[in-house]
Parts: structure tokens; sequence; C-alpha cells
């Protein structure tokens, strides 16, 4: 037992936390397993960490008993405070809740830097989220380094590389802006309810400045245009965003004939300045 509070499947019995699937809920029992994602999101003592949809606690009680300094948790789902209330009883001043939709919450009144997340995401929402963190106004953002659950195929779209079938926007926009990486496969059944897929833990640490200068804008709605429709010529695709976009790709080392899963983010980064410079 990582600390003196009861076992994360009597907690969810005493409150009657069965998972919602309404919620993208899957718990994680085991206190071992969340102990190692808390350590896999480095040494907190230093950190506030952002948790979303902490349900029961399992991680939250080990990112605490890890050391964090202090670890605030948003929580849409209300039957999970008593539970969430005892931990809070058992970590005073180290521990705290937001109720409501981590969608519609900014949290950063209630954090003080240095600020890490981690997080068992909800599956209905960790790619919205993910996306909101990658593509603040301004970089660096809020927080250091992002450890977060997501169903294996998610985690495996976020490392990919150029040339394979996971490979797409969301690679593009990770690893412009973060050195990413899994670092954690879990099968479905660590969870209850069991999942009906894997789930792997990303580790996504900032970079100070992004990996190749590009405006954030222009590169996500270039990536988000190619790969839209990946099995076209990126000619093609991309016709619509300048009438010169040949010249353009040329310009960026880009084939007119290639197709978005072909180009790494040091030339889709060449095409966002060069797309710039026309506007």
């Amino acid at each position: 037992m990582i600390d003196n509070l009861p076992p994360l499947k009597q907690v969810i019995d005493t409150h009657g936390l069965a998972a919602k699937k309404s919620l993208g809920q899957n718990f994680l029992l085991d206190l071992n397993l969340t102990a190692k994602i808390a350590r896999l999101s480095g040494k907190n003592e230093d950190h506030d960490v952002l948790e979303i949809g902490p349900g029961p606690g399992g991680l939250t009680r080990g990112l605490l008993a890890e050391g964090a300094r202090r670890v605030l948790a948003i929580e849409k789902d209300e039957r999970c405070l008593p539970a969430l209330a005892e931990i809070e009883a058992a970590y005073p001043d180290r521990f705290s809740v937001m109720i409501g939709d981590a969608l519609d919450i900014n949290p950063l009144d209630h954090l003080t830097p240095p600020i890490r997340v981690a997080a068992n995401l909800p599956y209905n929402i960790g790619t919205e989220l993910l996306i909101r963190w990658l593509t603040p106004p301004d970089w660096p953002p809020f927080w250091d380094s992002l450890t977060l659950m997501f169903q294996r195929e998610v985690a495996q779209r976020i490392t990919a590389e150029p040339g394979s079938k996971a490979y797409g926007r969301l690679a593009v926009i990770s690893q412009w802006r973060t050195d990413a990486s899994i670092v954690m496969n879990l099968p479905p059944e660590a969870f209850s309810p069991p999942p009906k897929v894997s789930s792997a833990v990303v580790h996504l640490k900032a970079l100070p400045t992004p990996r190749f200068p590009a405006d954030a804008k222009m590169l996500q709605h270039i990536t988000a245009t190619a790969f839209n429709q990946r099995r076209k010529m990126l000619r093609s695709s991309l016709k619509g965003l300048s009438a010169e976009i040949e010249d353009h790709l040329i310009a960026a080392d880009i084939k007119p004939t290639d197709r978005a899963e072909q180009i790494d983010v040091e030339r889709f980064c060449a095409l966002a300045r060069s797309l710039k410079s026309q506007s």
C-alpha cells in the first residue's frame, strides 16, 4: 500500500463508483501501476501537477505518495468527490479538486509554476485536450511535460514517424514542439471495466523553442488540410491554400506529387513559412 488509504476496489465499492461509459471512464486499480506512472512523470517535489479525470484517485495517490509538491485535479463526475475528499484529508495542503469539465476550466489561477500534467485521460476528450496543450498562443507553454494515458492507437499516432500509417497531424504537431515517446503499455485487464483496446502512456517534454520555425496556425491549417485527404497528392489536397501551391511545395523541398504521410516535420514547417510569406 502506498499510503494509509483503503485499496481502490474498496473505495469504488464504498462510494458506488461504477465507471460510466458516457464519461469515457476506465479506472486503473493497481496502485503499483499508478505509482509507476507517477514516477514516469518525473520528480515532482518542486512541481505542481495538474491531473484531469482522477476518478477514485489512483494516479492522484501515486503522485502524492511519490512526493509531488501539490496536485490539482479536475473531475467532472461528482460521484467521485467523497473518495477524493478522503485523499484531501490524508494530504492536507497538497491536494485540491475542481469540479467541472476540463474543456471549460482554466486551472492556471490555481497552480504555481513549474507545472507538469499527469493524467489517465478520459477517452472521449483526451485528443482534444492534447491539441489544446500543444497549441497555445505563446510558447513555451504553462507545462514542462505531459504524462498522459491514451488508447494505444492514439499514443502511436503521437509518436509515429513519416511513412507509417499512424503518421498524421497529431504526430507533426506533437513532434514539432516536444520530445514525445511511449513510456509504458497497459493491457485492457489492468482497468475496470476493461476497455476493448490496449492503452499506453505517452511522455511529452516541451522544447524551449519549436524544433523548426513556423507559424503555429499556418502549420495546423496545412497539416489538417493535407491529412484530411491523405491519399491525394499534395498539389491536389493543398491547392485551395494557394494558386501557386506547386511553387511553395518545391520551395519547401517537397515534390508536388508527394502525399502527406511522406513529409517530415521539418518540411511541413518549411511549407508553412513559404505560405505564410505570401499572406
